[in-house]
């Protein structure tokens, strides 16, 4: 199975559940940004990767505007030189508009994570010879007043439905791109790699998240990536 086809099947699979307050409004930018996740995986996902770096679930600034994991508009746009039309949710929260490339608000986390790959690569195609990037779970949740709701903030309920679906959909990513390594990007997607892929052929490790909320984050995230990569085993250009 491809990855398009992986996605199409996730985005079935997660059309049928329903999530319950304080959860107002659930985007799946799978659904209404396809052509640039496309767009995304056609240029970039093709072959073995030896690593795969794996998000939690898109931010409101990121991948909800273009359809790519952690995907600050700038560097979509100018670095992995991907743009276009973008849809709208079905309901949209007036305090997160999705605006897609017209998007004024910068995802810090993004940013962070493609300018350290940027800088440490050079171009998107000696990273991606080794790397690729995915988020565990494509679904952003957000209350009523905007705020963000982390998918591990969920009720059991709804929390292990949703990842019954988004473990299938990671084994059968893993499956097709056959790394050596999916590293989770923080501690929540690390912990959902151990329990989806336990029993499979590929080693799981953790660099720390790159988000503003995080203290360390914030004292030279790119550096501590780096170093958590190399101690990993990973090579990386000096």
């Amino acid at each position: 199975m491809n990855l398009i086809a992986i996605t199409n099947d996730l985005v079935r699979k997660l059309r049928l559940l329903r999530f319950g307050r304080p959860v107002e409004y659930v985007y799946n930018p799978l659904e209404y940004a396809p052509s640039m996740h496309a767009e995304y995986v056609a240029r970039y996902g093709s072959g073995r990767k030896e690593v795969l770096l794996l998000g939690m679930n898109p931010g409101p600034w990121g991948m909800a505007q273009t359809g790519v994991p952690f995907g600050e508009v700038s560097f979509v746009r100018d670095w992995l030189e991907i743009a276009g039309e973008i849809g709208k949710p079905k309901r949209e929260n007036p305090a997160r508009p999705v605006e897609g490339f017209g998007c004024k608000h910068s995802e810090v986390s993004g940013a962070r994570l493609w300018g350290w790959a940027r800088d440490t690569f050079g171009t998107p195609r000696r990273f991606f010879k080794q790397f690729y990037v995915a988020n565990y779970c494509p679904l952003i949740f957000l209350e009523a007043s905007g705020r963000n709701r982390t998918p591990d903030k969920l009720p059991a309920c709804e929390r292990e439905k949703l990842e019954a679906a988004c473990d299938e959909a990671l084994r059968r990513t893993v499956a097709r791109l056959q790394p050596r390594l999916v590293i989770g990007v923080g501690n929540f997607a690390k912990r959902r790699a151990s329990a989806a892929l336990a029993g499979m052929d590929v080693a799981v490790g953790r660099i720390p998240h790159p988000s503003p909320a995080s203290p360390l984050a914030n004292r030279g995230w790119a550096a501590q990536a780096a170093q958590a990569l190399r101690q990993l085993g990973v090579s990386l250009p000096k």
